[in-house]
């Protein structure tokens, strides 16, 4: 027990050392890592808006340079003098500066012509006002092909599917998304519109370059594995983006939710996405035309791999850490512990002594002075004091043992008393039974029967003889009742004074007894509206107590004719009940007066209990519950379903019960 006890303060005093490391130092470093995460998150999506940024001020030089070179083009005096000169000399030189500009297309509209082709196209119209206009515009194949059927063909692209992509029923995109640029020409006589663009679809130079300036090499050997991507609409048509190897992503869509976020509400996207097979660090522009509308988004994005892997080789490293140094503090503490586990492994060693009956075992001396010490030195003061307690409490129980034998002596004497005093009780209550139904019939008995028959006897003497025959009839009417009332009074006299009647257990049957009782009790029923009903079956013969058994039914009676206060009925049924493997005799006494309520069904049999306050002694079931007990039989008692209370007195037959 001790063993486990001070185990158990081993592994407290472990647990409250290495708290602060099991619990406390984990939560900070996840606190720590979590916020380094939300940084390090931050500045990847810091980095992937810078990029885009790069990629915007790009794409916003090439759409600078281009309407540059266009309105430098339109001034310029060998453009004045090509255009006054041949026509197709005019269409030779255009061909060479569309090669020179690297533009995709370039021609001249005159100003009518300029200004009715400024209805469809706003870069158009702000040159015929006289203004350079260039913006990126959405060509319709058909728009293509009128410039080019070359461009046509470099624009279409077959739509790839696209994982969670917005459905779409079209299988190709063969609009072209152009760098559209228009500078007005102010040469007399020959007013107008220089056109010029550049297609961007499938236009890789761009998109390489876009990539390379945002995501060279910057000398550390750490490049970012970056791509870039020009859609028009959500159909990438420019992109280094490899669905292959060798076979880049064009065709393919952009998903849903970026699409909706880009195009559907104008945001620019900065947080991870996947793209076509990879997930990326990535960031989506909107891009608009000239009419102001939405119509694609130029993308930026590294591969989010290389520093996903970063981290979680950051958290091992962290992790790795924590173990190291758990795993170094606990023999670490285990060996600064040890001057305070050997005190008390001396003091549990102690109380293993004292435990075995050595009451002499103490620790003495455990070589420190500390809090420890102070403990063992006043165990040793307690051991001390219990050992002399010990001692006293010996002497103590020596003198307890010889007041407890004289005590018991004394409540030896006094149970021999309190049974003779409850036997007195016994003869008590049934001197009060019999007074009860003496109070009712001793004046109608005792005088009136001496009287009558001695009435009867001058009747018989003095009448003449003729007239004594005609009463003679009359006269033995009265005479069987004079010996009823003889019976009466035997019966009543064999109750009052059972020992000269017998009070021994002898074989009785009960149905005689039964009735005998009712002969006694007849003149309390009399009086009142109270039917008898009386049913007797076969029934052993029991070994009882007349007088007492006497006393118990006599009592049960009167008890049920008190109950229905006067009006209704007492039933007594015998016969027989199997208890276990003897076939006893059974009474039930059962009235139809109110029941018993709930507590005094579980006191009833208590001393002393009584319903009638101020009558009686409240000993008669208690009496009657002890005599039945005495003849080795039970009594019980219920409500009856149908109102009233019914007694039931089980007693064994009379062959299979012996009395010690």
């Amino acid at each position: 027990m001790m063993g486990k006890l001070l185990g158990s303060v081993r592994l407290r005093l472990l647990v409250l050392a290495l708290l602060p490391l099991i619990v406390l130092m984990p939560l900070l470093l996840l606190m720590a890592m979590t916020r380094w995460t939300s940084d390090y998150d931050k500045v990847l999506i810091a980095n992937v808006e810078s990029d885009l940024r790069i990629a915007e001020q790009y794409l916003g030089q090439i759409i600078l340079a281009t309407g540059t070179n266009v309105r430098s083009l339109a001034g310029s005096v060998q453009f004045e003098e090509v255009i006054a000169g041949d026509e197709t000399e005019f269409e030779h030189f255009l061909a060479q500066a569309q090669w020179d500009l690297s533009l995709d297309f370039i021609y001249f509209l005159p100003l009518e012509d300029a200004a009715s082709a400024g209805e469809d196209w706003p870069v158009i119209g702000r040159a015929a006002r006289g203004e350079l206009a260039t913006n990126i515009d959405i060509f319709s194949g058909e728009d293509l092909r009128k410039i080019s059927v070359d461009l046509l063909k470099q624009a279409r692209l077959p739509l790839i599917d696209t994982e969670a992509a917005v459905p779409t029923t079209r299988k190709v995109e063969d609009r072209g998304m152009v760098v559209h640029t228009a500078s007005p020409v102010r040469i007399s006589g020959h007013e107008g519109v220089l056109i010029g663009g550049i297609l961007l679809n499938r236009n890789l130079q761009f998109i390489d370059t876009i990539n390379a300036l945002v995501y060279r090499d910057d000398g550390t050997g750490e490049a970012r594995q970056g791509t870039a991507t020009l859609f028009l609409d959500d159909v990438r048509i420019s992109t280094n983006v490899r669905l292959f190897e060798d076979v880049r992503a064009l065709g393919t869509r952009v998903s849903a939710a970026v699409r909706s976020n880009v195009l559907g509400k104008g945001q620019t996207w900065l947080n991870r996405a996947f793209v076509v097979n990879d997930w990326y660090i990535s960031g989506y522009l909107p891009l608009t035309d000239s009419f102001g509308e939405r119509v694609g988004m130029l993308y930026v994005g590294f591969l989010e791999a290389p520093f996903a892997t970063a981290k979680r080789s950051a958290y091992w490293t962290v992790l790795g850490a924590f173990i190291a140094v758990l795993t170094l503090s606990v023999p670490v503490f285990l060996l600064l512990a040890k001057g305070i586990f050997s005190p008390l492994e001396r003091m549990t060693q102690t109380m293993k002594k004292v435990e075995a009956g050595d009451l002499n075992a103490r620790n003495g001396d455990v070589g420190t002075g500390d809090e420890i010490g102070q403990v063992a030195a006043h165990l040793d003061t307690l051991l001390n004091q219990i050992q002399e307690r010990d001692q006293a409490l010996r002497s103590w129980a020596d003198e307890l043992n010889d007041r407890v034998e004289r005590r018991t002596g004394e409540l030896r004497d006094a149970n021999i008393k309190l049974e003779e005093t409850f036997k007195q009780l016994v003869m008590s209550e049934k001197l009060a039974s019999i007074g009860e139904i003496t109070a009712g019939v001793a004046h109608e008995i005792n005088n009136p029967v001496a009287v009558i028959q001695g009435n009867v006897d001058v009747m018989r003497q003095t009448l003449p003889l003729d007239v004594a025959r005609e009463v003679e009839t009359e006269m033995d009417l009265i005479d069987q009742q004079v010996q009823r009332i003889d019976v009466i009074v035997g019966k009543l006299l064999q109750f009052a004074r059972p020992s000269e009647f017998g009070s021994q257990e002898e074989s009785v049957d009960l149905s005689v007894l039964i009735r005998d009782c009712l002969v006694l009790v007849d003149h309390v029923l009399s009086k009142q509206d109270i039917t008898v009903q009386l049913q007797i079956d076969t029934a052993p013969l029991v070994c009882v107590a007349p007088g007492e058994m006497q006393q118990v039914i006599i009592n049960l009676i009167i008890n049920a004719t008190q109950a229905m206060e006067g009006r209704g009925t007492l039933m007594l049924y015998l016969d027989t009940e199997t208890r276990g493997d003897k076939i006893g005799a059974r009474l039930r006494v059962a009235d139809t007066g109110p029941g018993l309520p709930g507590n005094d069904m579980r006191s009833v049999f208590d001393p002393f209990y009584t319903t009638k306050l101020g009558e009686g002694t409240g000993l008669g079931l208690s009496i009657s519950q002890t005599l039945v007990q005495r003849a080795k039989g039970l009594i019980s008692v219920e409500n009856r379903p149908e109102g009233g209370a019914e007694f039931t007195v089980w007693l064994p037959p009379c062959e299979t019960h012996s009395r010690a």
